[in-house]
């Protein structure tokens, strides 16, 4: 057994999903497009077919019946032309532009709001006469999965379309037989009704194989982009950052603070100590807050290192265990000394200032 870590059987994350989205990687299916787009243009057709034909026949009518052979010369061909081309597109103009906004709306319904420089940056090694060898190689191998896979899909489709049009010839032979001895319009409405209902029926399997591809593709999509454990697990630690950084970060966040707080204490009017373990810092002033602060705190060691610079500051020092512990636990460094304690800090700031002033 390998290593269960290593094996990518975990759906992809959001994080994972997103990026590939960036990069232009979307379950997509070419055959579900095609099928919409053929289907599209089967249906403009039917709805604008009668109106086109109707005018390209009136300036075919317009065109021939006011033009002599006579009234040809090789210096206004272009001035016959170029009228019979206008029209031409004022006629074909709204069809193409109808099916172009519907291939449009048909691809974004697949892929979304998503447009991905990676897909379209130019890059000089496709270029490559190695890399195009590889890619020809892959193309024509009959037995590469994926073109082996494109192969029987492409059979596939053609023979499903192919029966699904075949059937309706089959289902009407006695009408095709029917039309030796029609006359011209009857036979052309007979045939339009067989090729309608051939287009109908070769549509809606076109879509149906559409629909099972496009299934089949984000199948291949979600496989591709599963992720191991230890996959989601690094991009935890990406997102969240990496435990020995963050950890290094608090440390000279620590410091930092430490340093400034030590700083502080020269600025202090006394320092309340347990006596050993505990040593808070109290400044009265006035301007800067309606109460005393904390403006350093300690244990053990930082406790220490308080009362000595406090000594070298010639800062008093008063012993009182419980006052140190319940400023230590109670009040933030910077903090303002709440109102139930008061009275205890009152006191001592009073000792020291009447010490002082003997």
């Amino acid at each position: 057994m390998g290593n269960t870590g290593a094996e990518k059987n975990e759906p992809a994350t959001e994080k994972r999903r997103q990026k590939e989205r960036d990069q232009g990687n979307i379950p997509k299916s070419q055959d579900l497009n095609s099928a919409l787009m053929v289907t599209a243009g089967i249906a403009l057709l039917g709805m604008l077919g009668v109106k086109m034909l109707e005018n390209l026949q009136l300036l075919m009518f317009e065109t021939f019946s006011h033009l002599g052979p006579s009234d040809i010369s090789s210096d206004d061909i272009l001035l016959i032309i170029l009228p019979f081309v206008k029209s031409l597109g004022q006629i074909l103009l709204p069809f193409m532009i109808t099916l172009m906004a519907l291939g449009i709306f048909i691809i974004r319904s697949q892929v979304g709001h998503v447009f991905a420089i990676e897909k379209i940056k130019f890059d000089l090694e496709n270029l490559s006469p190695n890399k195009i060898l590889n890619a020809t190689k892959k193309l024509f191998n009959p037995v590469e999965p994926r073109t082996l896979v494109e192969l029987v899909k492409s059979f596939i489709k053609l023979l499903v379309v192919g029966s699904t049009g075949f059937s309706v010839l089959s289902g009407r032979q006695a009408e095709l037989f029917g039309l030796v001895g029609l006359d011209l319009y009857s036979s052309f409405a007979v045939i339009g009704s067989i090729l309608t209902q051939m287009m109908i029926n070769m549509c809606i399997a076109m879509i149906i194989i559409g629909i099972l591809d496009k299934s089949y593709q984000v199948y291949e999509f979600e496989k591709s982009i599963k992720m191991s454990k230890q996959d989601i697990k690094d991009e935890m630690k990406d997102a969240e950052g990496n435990p020995e950084t963050k950890a290094k970060i608090r440390a000279i966040q620590m410091r930092m603070a430490r340093q400034r707080m030590m700083s502080a204490i020269p600025t202090a009017d006394v320092v309340v100590t347990n006596p050993t373990h505990y040593a808070v810092a109290i400044k009265y002033d006035k301007s800067a807050a309606p109460a005393p602060m904390v403006v350093a705190k300690g244990v053990d060691f930082v406790a220490f290192k308080i009362r000595e610079v406090a000594e070298n500051n010639k800062i008093p020092i008063i012993e009182n265990r419980p006052l140190a512990r319940a400023l230590y636990k109670l009040v933030p460094v910077d903090g303002i000394i709440p109102a139930d304690m008061f009275v205890a800090v009152a006191e001592v700031l009073a000792y020291v200032y009447n010490k002082d002033k003997k």
